[in-house]
Order: structure tokens, then sequence, then C-alpha cells
């Protein structure tokens, strides 16, 4: 493999007025949507700061779901908006249950805001996009999602849903840049943003987006964009669209499965025991009782793959296995089952390697 040169990230030339158009269009083609899609020119977390800080004012009500560190801080920002926020907490590295957000939803006689994370990169569960919709809709209420780490690796039926407004990254199972990202508001959404008083001047303010951006054609967006990230999200999207969007879900969702029946082949139970509450971008396997996480995971990277700790609640109890992007490979998923398999074994664990390997291949050969 040839050495990178990052001299060649340099004098990069300016990305032009018009693309950022086409871009926007290309993302809803990609999502199957007539919202709008606007860019924040940063990584996805101030993108879901700014809806947060857009969204949320005094005398708002909003549900919170909370299964992961990003869930806490979007109620965190949602309540620096004045809004009032009851968060609806999962079991560490667990989905929410939908009884626990339906029981929170009939205590209040009032519900402005659901908000939730589809996917979650930090414990690779995945939460029920379909039902929270759904009781976000029998309140009337606006539904705003985190969607960075479900893009591209699950369907997301924004229109057919009735989601408001999706926050999505490039960064992960759609293997773009990290720089940018962007979100999708429907009709509902703006209603509710124009409603709300502005703080703009603000790269929060996504009130200040529609107005510089979208009801002045979008042509330059407002500020100094950074050349180099439009250039690598259209290098992206030119990629996405080449394999095609279906083909890059269908190859989350099949890593995924493989890697599951490879650890239980293996002698291990994943972390998510359901197979619909698990992301298809990262699969979480337990650190038993007894070993020490980053042993485990040193030991891992000796066997040339590389497992990262679970982040949040879940920290020293789960290492999460990656077949994000294009790690979504049979060739990816059975080098990380085994290092994490030999990783074991060195450690004292009795584990099958040969039956977890027949699991791969199995999975891919089917």
């Amino acid at each position: 493999m040839p050495e990178f040169n990052p001299h060649l990230l340099l004098d990069v030339p300016r990305y032009p007025d018009t693309g950022y158009a086409l871009l926007a269009d290309r993302i809803k083609r990609m999502l199957g949507t007539s919202a709008d899609v606007v860019f924040v020119q940063a990584e996805a977390i101030l993108a879901l700061e700014a809806v947060a800080a857009s969204i949320a004012r005094p005398g708002a009500v909003a549900v919170n779901v909370v299964t992961s560190p990003y869930g806490t801080w979007f109620g965190t920002w949602l309540r620096r908006g004045g809004a009032t926020v009851y968060d609806v907490v999962a079991e560490a590295g667990q989905p929410v249950t939908l009884s626990a957000v339906s029981g929170c939803l009939d205590t209040l006689a009032q519900v402005d805001i659901v908000a939730a994370v589809h996917a979650e990169s930090s414990s690779g569960v995945l939460n029920p996009l379909a039902e929270l919709a759904a009781l976000a809709q029998s309140r009337n209420a606006l539904f705003a999602v985190d969607a960075v780490a479900s893009v591209g690796g699950h369907a997301i039926d924004i229109d057919g849903l009735g989601i408001d407004i999706t926050v999505i990254g490039p960064q992960k199972a759609l293997a773009g840049p990290a720089g940018v990202s962007a979100v999708v508001l429907g009709k509902r959404a703006w209603a509710h943003i124009e409603s709300t008083p502005d703080f703009a001047p603000s790269s929060l303010s996504l009130a200040a987006l529609k107005q510089d951006w979208l009801e002045r054609g979008r042509a330059a967006l407002p500020g100094t964009p950074s050349a180099l990230e439009f250039w690598a999200l259209e290098a992206a999207l030119d990629r996405i669209e080449a394999e095609g969007i279906e083909r890059v879900i269908a190859r989350h969702q099949l890593a995924a499965r493989a890697t599951r029946a490879a650890l239980r082949s293996l002698g291990v139970a994943p972390w998510i025991e359901r197979e619909d509450a698990a992301s298809a971008l990262v699969t979480s396997a337990p650190i038993p009782a007894g070993i020490d996480g980053r042993e485990l995971i040193g030991h891992a990277l000796r066997h040339g793959s590389e497992l990262t700790p679970g982040f949040g609640d879940v920290s020293g109890q789960m290492v999460r296995l990656n077949h994000t992007g294009l790690r979504a490979t049979p060739d990816t998923v059975l080098a990380n089952v085994l290092a994490y398999g030999k990783a074991l074994e060195q450690l004292g664990r009795a584990v099958d390697l040969d039956a977890a390997q027949r699991a791969v291949a199995h999975a891919y050969a089917r």
C-alpha cells in the first residue's frame, strides 16, 4: 500500500457555489425524502446541538430517549434552551422499551418534542424507530432523530414514518468525511423553528441557515465553507451511488448477522440479545468477569484487529467489533471475531475458533 502524502490535501480548489444544492439533492434522493436538507459545517455532534438549540424554548415539553451519552447531551441542550425535559433512560447498553416511553407520554398533558437516537455507535443498540415515530405522532409531537450511526446501515423512511428532523453524518456507514453533517427538516419542523425566537448570528441557528441559504436559492453557503470536506462528501456520495444505497445497507446487515452468528459459535452471547435491537454498524461483545478490558483489547490488537471499548455506562463491560463503512466485509468480520476469540483464549477462556470461522463462511455463502 503506497504511503499517504498529506500534502495532497493542501491547496484544494474552491468548492463551486452551485455544488452545495446538488449535494443536498443527492442526499435527499439517497434518503428518499422530500424534506429540506441543510448542511452544518462540523462533525454531527454540532448538528445535534444546533437542532436542540433551534427547537427548545421556554414552555416546550420534551420526552427524550436516553440510550447513551448522546441522548443525555441532547436533553441537556434542550434544557439549556428553556424546555422542560423528561428523560426516559434505558438499561445500560440496551434499547429503550416502548412501554417506558408510552408510560412517560401518558403522564403528560402536553408533549411538544420526542427525541431519540436510532442506532448507537457507543454500544451497538438499535432503538425501535417506527414505533417511536408512531408514539410521537399519537401526541402530535415533533419527532427528532439522531441517525448519524444508522444512515447507510439501516433503512430510514423519513417521510413514511413522519420523522420531522433527522441528523445524519457521512463518516460512518457512508464512509465519508467527519467534518460536515446534514440535517433533514420537514415542514412541521420549520414551522416549529419559525415560531421559536431566533438567536442568530450563531452556527447553531437552523433558522439562519433557512434564511441565508434555502431562501436565497441555495447558492453559496454562509461563512467560509471547508472545500476539502465538501469535495470529500461529493466523493463519498459518488461511491455510495455507484454501489447503490440498498446494497450498502444490505452489506452492513450481512456483516452484523455474520458477526453475531460467529460470536455465538465462538461460545459467546452478543451483548444485545435480540437481532432487531442490534445495530448493523458495530456489534458489542461482553468483557467476561475477571478480565480487564484494556488487556483484552491489547491482545486483540496484537492479533491484527482493533476492538474499541464501550462508551458511557457500558465502559469496561463490553467491546465493540466495528464493521462500519468500508469495514463491512467478510475479511474484516472474520478478523474481528478471531481477534476477539484469540484474545479471550490467551486470557484463559475456552472458545471455538474453528466454529466461529465456519459461521462467518456460512453467513456469506448464504
